[in-house]
């Protein structure tokens, strides 16, 4: 599988299908079909416009898709997107509402690396624009990322982390949503011995794999289920000719996109079915219920070989986070170090990728933070996209989320006063 060769055939299939549809649709918008009347014609066209924009969607990155909000003062401002941290791997980024007054709340939202792009929290980011200054880590495609920038494991990923944060300061509050939550958690123990004044203020884990074994779930098993070196033979590609990051090893997103279409088949199979019967009956449109959820859920990202191995190898597997043994460069990082990040923990019930009990094993890690900087929600009823994106997050725990930011935020230092003042 570790052939440019595998790469390049997986993005033929693809670039054939987008083609095909596209045909197929320009061979139903001629004048002369319209006046045949047979509905074939008019399923083939609808055909080949739900195949076309199913197949562009995988190698295109989302755009964020706001360009305004409304704030408490009734008028539009524009939300810009500028770079804070810049990086070979990933940036940190600020939303920018122009013409409002800067927000205490200063919040860095932790996007995951597993396959989606960083808009996957598109939601998550609006829901909290009009009350906070935010912040998100935008994870850049493997296959875009030249080979001369190096490796980027799990322990790069830790100390972009470190950066980001030492970048926002102090009296930052860290959002960490399930893939990151361990690294999170890690990052924050690093910087608790390294440099303490740097800690966030708060820190919330939504849905993270602290420790897998705590419940199983279908990921949990699959990773107990293969060896490693089943999973470097069968998974990892190297980029294809086409891209800048040309020979780099990579877990393909269109590789996980197929695992992740795998695991609700039918599901996918009927929605795609019937988006080809509403447009064919003329009542699909472009941002419908069908392209809102799909335009996302297709556009995915490689991931470095190496994140992706040593994330099954250290997270899943050895259970470095879980276990308290997690290293970079060779250093223990001690979780019972952090004594001053107030941490909150959110589950979902019904989440069938990180089950209840993952994710809270952190708060028994954190065996040196009182218990009064503890918290931790189960929200009755939510799954894994309920609980960060969804209308569990809207109504429920996002307003528990902002309260326990306020509760935990720090205090600016006083400014010493001037001596020579008259």
């Amino acid at each position: 599988m570790r052939h440019m060769v595998t790469y390049d055939l997986m993005e033929t299939v693809r670039n054939t299908n987008e083609w095909l549809g596209a045909t197929a649709k320009a061979m139903g918008s001629y004048p002369a079909i319209a006046a045949v009347p047979n509905p074939m014609f008019q399923w083939m066209t609808a055909w080949g416009e739900v195949t076309e924009r199913t197949f562009a969607r995988m190698v295109v990155k989302p755009d964020w898709g706001f360009e305004s909000i409304t704030t408490e003062d009734g008028r539009d401002h524009v939300v810009t997107v500028e770079t804070v941290v810049e990086k070979p791997f990933g940036d940190l980024v600020h939303f920018k509402v122009q013409g409002r007054s800067t927000r205490k709340r200063r919040v860095m939202l932790v996007a995951p690396m597993s396959g989606h792009y960083a808009t996957l929290l598109r939601k998550t980011v609006l829901s909290l624009l009009p009350d906070c200054e935010v912040y998100i880590t935008d994870w850049h495609n493997a296959r875009d990322i030249p080979v001369s920038e190096g490796k980027f494991d799990v322990e790069d990923y830790t100390l972009y982390l470190v950066d980001f944060m030492k970048a926002l300061g102090h009296d930052a509050h860290i959002i960490a949503v399930c893939q990151p939550a361990p690294l999170t958690l890690a990052a924050t123990a690093y910087l608790a011995e390294d440099d303490p004044k740097a800690q966030p203020a708060s820190l919330t884990l939504i849905g993270g794999p602290i420790d897998p074994d705590a419940a199983a779930t279908d990921v949990t098993d699959f990773g107990a289920s293969v060896t490693m070196g089943q999973l470097e033979e069968t998974m990892i590609q190297r980029v294809g000719f086409k891209y800048k990051g040309v020979g780099r090893l990579v877990y393909p997103g269109l590789l996980q996109l197929a695992s992740f279409m795998s695991m609700n088949g039918e599901k996918h199979s009927k929605s795609f079915i019937d988006q080809i019967s509403r447009a064919a009956a003329g009542e699909a449109s472009e941002h419908d219920k069908h392209n809102a959820f799909y335009d996302e859920y297709l556009a995915v990202m490689d991931m470095t070989a190496e994140f992706y191995l040593s994330t099954v190898e250290r997270i899943f597997k050895s259970r470095d986070i879980a276990r308290n043994a997690f290293t970079v460069n060779g250093r223990k990082v001690d979780i019972s170090k952090i004594t001053s990040v107030a941490v909150k923990i959110v589950e979902g019930e019904a989440d069938d990728i990180s089950a209840p009990g993952q994710c809270l094993a952190a708060l028994d890690l954190l065996s040196g933070l009182p218990d009064s900087k503890k918290a931790a929600h189960l929200e009755p009823g939510a799954g894994h996209y309920g609980i960060f994106a969804g209308k569990s997050w809207r109504n429920n725990i996002r307003p528990l989320v902002l309260e326990f930011i306020d509760q935990n935020a720090r205090k600016a230092p006083k400014k010493a006063a001037n001596k020579n003042a008259a």
